[in-house]
């Protein structure tokens, strides 16, 4: 395109002061098909309209988040913690992303246990003294999304139980760390699976992160595994999550048959989940979501 061309990102300044350098530094990088490396599309880098877009909506699903902490507890059920979301989303102007997404009848979800994710709230099911629990909240603002999931440990958790929330959220962390302009896309799934690994743990293989912005789930899928130097280049301008899920046993899953929803571990053991929504940017990364 001509440099007093409109952009290409929708920012509406011109080529040349806007995204030409961009483009001429992401058609440098030599790849190597051999190890999976390819380019983002240009649909989804974020412009600066967008970014602050999805912060917005961010801070409205922070906010769910904050209350929930602030009131979790044993004895609730976890149709009163989808309340407490649903409730504050609309208060303060967003949309509950989940509700009614193909089809998930709730506005959160919420997993304990051995429950990896996808967990329904429902009026039966009542928080016990040792449980742990993953919250994740998706909130449409504008027609921007952000993500985000914590963990919640109810009242006297045990040794085994906490060591794995801390390990999965350290692995979040350092994914998130990974998450390098320049670099690419399975460096982070590199890390996340040796810092598991070394502590004994297995990560979820058949899910994973992924693009945010205007659609709830967009390119690229982030896998919590893999090698470094590997998959898509990772640009300035990519919004993403990072949310790995982690068993204390083995990595393998299974689907509720009768809601079509519930994600369990296969072997009945422990999984934990953290999530944050991730901008990648000229030096390094800024959380839009937690």
């Amino acid at each position: 395109m001509l440099d007093t061309d409109l952009c290409w990102c929708g920012s509406g300044r011109i080529y040349k002061v806007c995204h030409k350098s961009f483009d001429e530094r992401l058609k440098s990088v030599k790849l190597k098909k051999f190890r999976g490396q390819c380019r983002p599309p240009r649909q989804i880098i974020k412009n600066e309209k967008d970014i602050e877009g999805i912060k917005k909506s961010g801070v409205i699903n922070n906010g769910a988040l904050d209350l929930i902490a602030e009131n979790i507890c044993a004895g609730m059920d976890t149709e009163t913690v989808n309340l407490l979301a649903h409730n504050y989303i609309v208060e303060h102007g967003g949309i509950p992303a989940c509700l009614n997404y193909e089809g998930f009848p709730k506005s959160i979800c919420v997993s304990i246990n051995n429950v990896v994710c996808h967990g329904i709230p429902n009026r039966d099911t009542v928080l016990k003294d040792g449980d742990i629990v993953n919250v994740d909240v998706t909130t449409i603002l504008d027609g921007y999304f952000a993500d985000a999931s914590r963990m919640f440990m109810i009242g006297n958790v045990s040794p085994k139980a906490r060591k794995l929330v801390e390990v999965t959220k350290e692995c979040m962390e350092i994914g998130i760390a990974a998450l390098k302009p320049w670099g690419f896309l399975g460096d982070v799934g590199a890390a996340i699976q040796h810092h598991a690994h070394k502590n004994g743990y297995s990560v979820v293989r058949q899910l994973g992160g992924h693009g945010v912005g205007k659609k709830f789930h967009e390119e690229p899928f982030v896998a919590h595994f893999g090698k470094k130097n590997t998959g898509m280049l990772l640009v300035p301008g990519m919004v993403l999550t990072v949310e790995p899920m982690i068993n204390a046993g083995k990595d393998e899953v299974v689907i509720d048959p009768f809601d079509d929803w519930t994600i369990y571990t296969k072997d009945g053991s422990l999984s934990a989940q953290w999530e944050k929504t991730v901008l990648i940017t000229e030096t390094g990364t800024e959380i839009l979501a937690d």
